[in-house]
This record gives structure tokens, sequence and C-alpha cells, in this order.
């Protein structure tokens, strides 16, 4: 699937949307637009673009958590504490990340409803019952996102008769409508391999998410949710569409969308479809030198030194991390003149969150380990063009073996040691998985592949490690696994703070 057409700066300038399905094309005529519903549901995914930026999705699956921190660097990166208060779960709802997901998560549903009622009296036809199965089960992911990240939302599935100030619904009760809204879309839709289109694998995808983390969802755990999760990943394991890559970069190079390990992406471009900056926030001020970019990086984000060494020193995926001193393209050593002309050195240890003017400048400017998991290609610019997966087929393996040990079974996973020894690590890892301390394995080794990735928080939660202490972070209340309701969703609407009501 190529990047953003330029049909879409015409039709959707509005929206800055992409074509993100199965057909390309290089021009659409008013008369096409009209005739084909596929690409009237452009809005549907629009919301998507903000998840890395502004749209606070990242941010608060990263974060929050014990892999990732924005520590405040003298002047730098305080922003009122809107970083700080999501690593040590101290937010509330004015907090930026947590009031820009609402939004834009309700933003995609709102869309998904407009274009099924503007379609449903077409039922029947077989083009209009394919784009329908696609809209709904869009609509059941931005709900996934919404009960994952808020527990208990109002639930809306109209357009034109949309009650305006809507009453929230029960978390177990949305999780039982998109549950089965999905499984019964999934005949309509193609096996094919789109990277960006609702395929089988995308919403098989999605249910072993939902199905994984029912017992969250719902308050009771429910065995055969284990058995569907393990069953949906197999699914896509069958297709054979999908493989892992021989190495720990290829599925993350600037232009990866032909990557066959990735299931559903954000096709993100650095000109045509921007929102993919974290290599600025993650990067020195002076990192420009090591890729020649264009622009200078902003030395914000890091790694959360224990992360980091959770990750033996014979890891292939240590080629993700920046650490040690610091070259320019062409191999010469960096100085950081903004702290005296200091050979330019990360360390992994950050000696505080906030580190203020008792901190020598190497600490300030310095300390933490950089991410350059996603490439960052000679002449980067401020945002790149790698895809971002939502869903990745390693991923797929390591959910399935997880179905499997929640169920007793003996892990049996086709390809799933292939994960550790394309990161240069012994073979035979899954037979020594079993119990509970294959689990807790299981959840370290999630942890290492898919940083990065905005899986962490939900893992945590999951596997109900999310309210321990970590660094510069204290035990938290279990009411932290989900967020507050935005403070100007409560001012727009007072029914949002009564009681959920189950639905109708």
């Amino acid at each position: 699937m190529k990047k953003i057409l330029v049909f879409t700066l015409i039709l959707f300038a509005a929206f800055g949307c992409t074509k993100l399905d199965d057909t390309l094309y290089d021009r659409i005529l008013p008369s096409d637009y009209t005739a084909d519903p596929i690409l009237k549901m452009s809005p549907i995914y629009e919301p998507m673009r903000d998840f890395l930026d502004w749209g606070g999705w990242w941010f608060a699956q990263e974060v929050t958590t014990d892999a990732v921190v924005c520590p405040t660097r003298a002047g730098d990166w305080d922003d009122g504490g809107k970083w700080r208060v999501l690593h040590q779960h101290a937010w509330d709802n004015n907090t930026e990340a947590i009031t820009s997901m609402w939004g834009r998560f309700f933003g995609g549903a709102i869309e998904a409803n407009k274009f099924i009622e503007e379609f449903a009296s077409e039922a029947g036809n077989p083009v209009i019952d394919v784009a329908l199965a696609k809209a709904r089960i869009l609509r059941a992911y931005y709900y996934y996102l919404l009960i994952d990240n808020y527990g208990d939302v109002p639930y809306i599935t109209k357009y034109l008769d949309a009650d305006p100030q809507p009453h929230r619904n029960f978390r177990k009760d949305i999780y039982n409508e998109i549950v089965n809204e999905v499984e019964q879309s999934i005949p309509y839709v193609s096996t094919g391999n789109s990277k960006t289109g609702i395929t089988k694998a995308m919403a098989w995808s999605l249910l072993a998410k939902l199905y994984l983390n029912h017992a969250v969802y719902t308050g009771n755990v429910n065995n055969e949710y284990w058995a569907k999760a393990e069953a949906v990943c197999d699914s896509i394991i069958n297709l054979q569409s999908y493989s892992l890559e021989s190495d720990v970069l290829s599925a993350f190079v600037t232009r990866n969308e032909n990557s066959p390990e990735n299931i559903w992406v954000i096709p993100y471009d650095e000109d045509t479809y921007t929102g993919f900056n974290l290599h600025m926030r993650t990067l020195h001020y002076n990192s420009n030198l090591t890729f020649e970019m264009v622009v200078g990086p902003w030395n914000g984000f890091a790694m959360v030194e224990s992360h980091y060494n959770t990750y033996t020193p014979d890891d292939n995926r240590h080629e993700w991390f920046m650490v040690g001193q610091q070259y320019t393209y062409d191999g010469q050593p960096i100085k950081d003149q903004g702290a005296g002309g200091l050979p330019l050195i990360f360390t992994p240890h950050i000696p505080s969150l906030e580190m203020g003017a008792g901190n020598t400048p190497q600490e300030i400017r310095m300390s933490g380990v950089r991410v350059k998991k996603f490439e960052i290609r000679r002449g980067a610019k401020e945002n790149l063009s790698n895809d971002f997966p939502i869903f990745r087929y390693a991923d797929v393996l390591l959910m399935m073996a997880e179905a499997q040990l929640r169920q007793g079974k003996t892990v049996d996973v086709p390809g799933l040691d292939q994960i550790r020894t394309r990161a240069g690590l012994p073979a035979g890892w899954s037979a020594t998985l079993n119990g509970q301390a294959g689990l807790n394995e299981l959840l370290a080794e999630r942890g290492r592949e898919l940083f990065w990735e905005a899986h962490r928080r939900q893992d945590l939660i999951r596997f109900g490690e999310f309210n321990k202490a970590w660094w510069e972070k204290p035990a938290s209340t279990s009411d932290k696994n989900v967020f507050p309701i935005p403070q100007w969703v409560v001012d727009a609407n007072p029914n949002i703070t009564l009681d959920p009501v189950s639905i109708n």
C-alpha cells in the first residue's frame, strides 16, 4: 500500500486524510468518489494520524510505564509537569495526553457511525456489505481504545439521532457489543495482506487483544476467551501471509510498508502524512550530526535504566538504542557545545526525574539511553516515513503463547523462538515457559520485543504489574488502571458523571 496519494490532498484537504484500503488510485473523478463507498471511509481513519503526537495515545501507553520517561532537563521538558505526572501516575482530568485521546477516539467512532448510517439502506449489495463490515470493525477498534483507556464510556452507534449528552455505559457491556460486532463482520472482509486496509488478519488481531484482556474489561476470568485468543492467533499464522523478519531492524526501516511482519499500520510519510516525530523527542540536540538531519532534535524521552538492563549484553536489539559516545555520520566524536564542549556520551543512568540545578551538565543533557528502533535515515526530517505498526506478527506469536499458558497448556507456537534467535539469543526459549514463572518471563519478553510500540501500559495492567512502584514512581492504586474523563467533556455533558447504565 502506498502512502498518501495526490487525490487525497484534493478531496480530503479539510481532514488531511488518506485512502487506507486495498485499491490504489492515482486519480479519482467526482463520479467515482460518489459511486465507491470505500473512498468515503478516509475520515474514519484520520484520528489515527495523531496517535504518536498530539493525540496523546502513545504518551499514555508508554510514559505511564516502567520503560519510558521524559525527565525535566533543567528548563527543558518540564511543560507544567505533564510528562512527570504520567510517569508517576499523578495525572488528573486536565493532563494533556488524557484530554487529547478522548476526542480522537470518539472522532473515529462518530465518523464510522456517519458512514454506516449513510450506506445502511443499501445493505445487501455485496460491495456495500464489505464496506459496512470494515466500518463496523473500525468503530469497534476505537471503542476498544476507549474502554481500554477510560473504562465506562458512552457507547454511541448513531449519527443523526445521537444523544448530545449521553450517559456512560458499562465497560463490560461495550466489550460484549464490540466483540460480537467484529466476530460478525469478519466473514465479509478479505484475507488479503494490505497493511492499511481492514483484513481478516487485522480483525483477528483486534479480537486477540479483546479476548486476552477480557478479564480487565469485564471483571471476570472466562477460560473460553483464552481459547478464543489462541484460536484467532492460530488463524493469522495459518494464513501464511505474515512472517518475522530475519533481523531485528528490518520491520522498522524507512519505507517499511512491505514488511511481512507488519499486519496493520499507520502509514506515515515525512511530507504528506506527518505525525511520526518520536525521534525528535528522544534524540539529543546534536544528534542531527549522527544522521545528518535537516532539523535539530529536542532531547527529551529516554529509556528507564532498569528496563534497559532487561536486555542481556548479547541481545541484538541493542541496535535499537543509542548509548555511549556519539559520533557524526562520518565517524567523528560529537561534543555537546551546550554543555561546555563535553563529549556527547549517553549513559543509561538518569539521576532523577526532575533534573535541576544540582545536576551536572552531563546528567541534565546526556543521561538516558535514546531510541532509534525506527530507522532514522540519513537526512531525516522532523517527521519520519516509517509506518508504525498497530498490530505486528511478533505480537501475535507472543499473544498466542500467553493464551496457551493461561489455559495451562504447554507452549507450542510455530516461529515463537525466532523472536529470540534473531536477537542472537539461544534457541529453545519457548520450552522454558511454564506456569506463573512462564507468564512472568513472557511479560518481560513482551517488554523487550514490543518496546516503544505502545503496548506496555496494557500489558502491565493485564499482568497485574501497573500499580507497583518503579523508578521515581511510588505504588499507585487500581483506579489508575483507567484514565479520568477529561474535564472539557465533563463541562460539556453533566450526564457523563452519573453512574453508568446498561446498553439497551
